[in-house]
């Protein structure tokens, strides 16, 4: 049982990551490969206030998320956009997505490296146990899961509670049939891939509550998002929460049973897996 309840936290606190690129993927068409990168720089920046300012991390959200809607919205508009508006196709649309924010990786890394070293990082919060079914667990984990599920319920009143929301979903769905509806496809997708990397922020945030990190290791969680989107299917938040929770049971699973040295194996080992069985993802539709 505490496998499954650890598995849980970690995995919330996953379905936020993969939720931001499965909106910057699903409804802009960009694969985001500097997605762990944002997630990094949040955690930077919450420990930096939390540490220099003594503010409290998930107060801080509040701060972070904004500023991270604005660097993403401004990223797809100068950025991005260029590269959708001349692509021809969407398979051309992926490949210049993917060098363009391969070298966007690399600025996000220099300017973290530059900005706090290469060293690991953490920070003391709210690291007491509290119980729960017979078994102890860390307070932050259980506060940024709590919070973790706030803000996804908060996504899911946007999404299908607005008429923004509605239009994010219609051109996931189909770009084209949505510019028929009257719906801006440009301003959906820049919406959507600010929102994923607002999400991403947030996690962030709230992983730098218990997690160490430093500023190379955005790329394992971009690698573990990727895996979950991919899981969920391309473009289904629902899928992506579920494949989060899952990813986080079997991670706990193995770091519990066997070593936490083969966590990142048993991660890839689930992906193909998924790849071989389902490759529409949990619940995708196969094309006929």
């Amino acid at each position: 049982m505490s496998i499954i309840v650890t598995g849980l936290l970690l995995g919330g606190t996953y379905a936020l990551i993969a939720v931001g690129l499965t909106l910057q993927y699903g409804v802009s068409r960009i694969m985001n490969l500097a997605n762990g990168e944002n997630l990094v720089l949040a955690c930077f920046v919450a420990f930096w206030l939390w540490t220099a300012h003594a503010v409290n991390p998930i107060l801080a959200i509040a701060a972070i998320v904004p500023a991270a809607f604005v660097l993403n919205w401004l990223i797809y508009v100068y950025a991005l956009r260029p590269l959708v508006d001349r692509a021809r196709t969407r398979g051309q649309l992926e490949v210049d997505s993917i060098l363009a924010t391969f070298g966007l990786m690399f600025i996000f890394q220099g300017v973290m490296l530059l900005g706090f070293g290469g060293g690991y990082h953490n920070y003391n919060f709210l690291n007491v146990a509290v119980p729960i079914l017979g078994a102890n667990y860390g307070l932050n984990r259980v506060v940024a899961f709590l919070a973790a599920v706030v803000i996804a319920a908060a996504l899911w009143l946007f999404l299908y509670r607005t008429r923004y929301g509605t239009a994010i979903r219609a051109v996931a769905v189909d770009p084209s049939s949505a510019r028929l509806v009257a719906i801006d496809v440009p301003r959906a997708s820049a919406l959507a891939f600010a929102i994923g990397g607002a999400l991403t922020a947030a996690s962030g945030a709230l992983l730098s509550t218990f997690y160490t990190f430093n500023a190379s290791m955005g790329v394992v969680f971009t690698m573990k998002a990727l895996i979950i989107v991919i899981m969920g299917g391309v473009g289904d938040v629902r899928g992506a929460v579920l494949a989060a929770l899952i990813l986080g049971i079997a991670e706990t699973a193995v770091a519990t049973l066997v070593d936490p040295g083969l966590t990142i194996a048993a991660t890839y080992a689930l992906f193909i897996l998924v790849l071989l069985f389902r490759p529409q993802g949990i619940f995708g539709r196969r094309t006929a």
